[in-house]
């Protein structure tokens, strides 16, 4: 992916459009994101700033974020820099990946100040930086010490980065940058990525093939002249002219670029482009929320593994012993046996032969004795073994299934986490989790808000449907929402979501059956196979047994439709 220098060029003048316009909100979704509501007459927009590795950017967005329920205190500090501020400039030093945005704004004694946001967009040190007007800096993001190369801590002074003396191409000018790759040798592209500032490997490389139809070349090999053309085009795609691509392969984001990319023929699809914002947005907009979604998850997931793995072995080991109480009637026969026989048993003996009258056979049998008890109290050993066996074997049958239960709502609960569209479903399941007590509630956290986000459709007769994304959201449309005449779906023997038609009793026609079935197969762990079984039935019969976990219910009176999976 090729946010460069030459692309942050692009998002810059993008940006100049807010120049002079006022700071209303700040938020900051996560450790490493910012976003700024910017005003003015005729103009509203959101600036999105993001340090992530693998995402690193800065631009105009229309996305909706969700934000923690208390502000970081990174965010808390920008807001008493910046807020009611106004932008007054948007720079970028030469092509490198840095971006400054300078403020006005009146402090606590009334004075006029000019605090900084500085974006740095380097590899795996990217940052969001807050400077006051003199240049020092309040916090960071990412803060390093000396050692790191340079010093981002609170108090000290900003440094810009280290610059590497590169060409920069919009004052050099293609003549000189093909003077400079007549000194060097080896690979053009490489050639270029060493002699131009703030371009990527990508550019270059499509620089090249625009030239010669090939990516990889000797500078020894060609003429450098070819390649004045491609870098002119280059200079007045960064003066204006840009065509904004990116690349898909399978739908999936995979590259993108200010120029048109054609090194790769026919191996991915293209998209282009009106603007550099819409097209970040589009090219990352999936990619965050899945981040957020495993950023928030992780612990959450965790969890819920380590105890659904826990209580599989113990579900085994409570197997096990059950298992070995099959014999339990063989103890109490010896009890018997040796009862009858207590005559032949001398002290000191380790066995004894006795003929099993319980046998129809009279079998001789071996009955194993502790030398260190007497004959009576060997006996009575057998007979304590025993009770102790069938107190076992009806005790561990209900464990058994108790276990089952368990492994069955945490496997639920795993499902509903790898199916989660949103932070706030993450945040439903965890205050799920909270509720039956395998988690402890954060003090710090505020309780979940009680207006849940339910997804809707709408039925070609006009009937609402809902789709529950969690265990909660389940229960609420299934207990709370669905009136007992709806019609209720749900995979079969697969866990999934609720979905609730609301009908009221009206007739459904066959499009809706198949519509709402086809939404709870998406919304399941058989998402990706096809012609699932989805059963279906009115509310009236779907009951929720007193005790049990959210989201487990038993229902009667099904239909079964086969459906292959659709829907978003």
């Amino acid at each position: 992916m090729a946010f460069d220098g030459a692309f942050l060029h692009t998002v810059i003048t993008e940006l100049s459009a807010a120049v002079l316009s006022r700071v209303e909100k700040i938020y900051q979704p996560s450790k490493d994101e910012l976003v700024i509501h910017l005003k003015k007459k005729d103009f509203s927009r959101k600036l999105h700033i993001s340090a992530r590795n693998g995402a690193a950017r800065i631009g105009f967005t229309n996305a909706q974020f969700e934000n923690p329920p208390s502000p970081p205190m990174f965010c808390m500090l920008a807001r008493k820099m910046f807020s009611s501020s106004r932008l007054i400039s948007v720079e970028q030093r030469e092509l490198e990946r840095v971006a400054e945005l300078k403020f006005e704004a009146v402090n606590e004694m009334g004075d006029i100040v000019n605090p900084k946001i500085i974006c740095e967009f380097i590899g795996g040190a990217n940052n969001i930086i807050l400077c006051d007007g003199e240049g020092k800096i309040c916090d960071a993001v990412n803060r390093s010490d000396i050692t790191a190369g340079r010093l981002i801590m609170p108090g000290a002074k900003y440094a810009c980065p280290e610059s590497r003396g590169k060409l920069n191409i919009l004052t050099s000018g293609a003549q000189e940058v093909i003077t400079q790759l007549k000194e060097r040798g080896g690979e053009v592209s490489k050639a270029l990525l060493d002699t131009l500032e703030g371009f990527s490997p990508l550019v270059c490389r499509e620089l090249v093939f625009s030239a010669l139809k090939e990516t990889q070349a000797d500078i020894n090999s060609i003429d450098l002249n070819r390649l004045e053309k491609p870098l002119c085009e280059c200079i007045a795609a960064l003066n204006g002219n840009a065509r904004y691509t990116a690349l898909y392969e399978n739908s999936v984001p995979k590259e993108f670029s200010f120029i048109d990319i054609n090194q790769y023929e026919c191996a991915y699809e293209k998209k282009y482009f009106s603007s550099a914002g819409e097209m970040l947005e589009a090219f990352y907009s999936e990619r965050d929320n899945a981040a957020r979604i495993k950023k928030q998850s992780g612990d959450v997931l965790k969890t819920v593994n380590n105890l659904l793995s826990r209580a599989r072995r113990r579900k085994l080991l409570r197997e096990k012993d059950l298992k070995a109480t099959e014999n339990r009637e063989s103890l109490r026969i010896y009890g018997e046996l040796i009862k009858a026989n207590i005559h032949l048993i001398k002290s000191g003996d380790t066995s004894v032969k006795a003929q099993n009258f319980y046998d129809e056979n009279l079998s001789e049998i071996s009955i194993e004795l502790d030398p260190a008890l007497s004959p009576a109290a060997n006996a009575a050993k057998y007979f304590k073994n025993y009770k102790k066996s069938c107190a076992a074997h009806s005790s561990l049958g209900s464990l058994i299934e108790s276990d089952e239960r368990e492994i069955d709502y945490l496997d639920s609960v795993l499902e509903s986490i790898e199916r989660a569209k949103t932070v706030s479903d993450i945040s439903e399941i965890r205050q799920e989790l909270v509720s039956a007590g395998y988690l402890k509630e954060k003090r710090s956290v505020k309780k979940m808000n009680s207006s849940l986000q339910i997804e809707q459709h709408t039925s070609l007769e006009g009937y609402r449907i809902l789709v529950g994304h969690n265990n909660i959201q389940n229960d609420y449309i299934t207990t709370r929402l669905a009136e007992k005449n709806d019609m209720w779906f749900h995979t079969k023997n697969i866990h999934g979501s609720h979905v609730v038609v609301k009908n009221g009793g009206g007739e459904l026609s066959e499009e809706t059956v198949l519509f709402a079935a086809g939404l709870a197969a998406k919304n399941s762990r058989a998402k990706d196979s096809s012609n699932v079984p989805v059963d279906y039935t009115p509310v009236k019969y779907v009951k929720k047994p007193a005790g049990a976990k959210a989201g487990m219910v038993v229902y009667t009176t099904n239909k079964t439709v086969f459906v292959t999976p659709w829907g978003e």
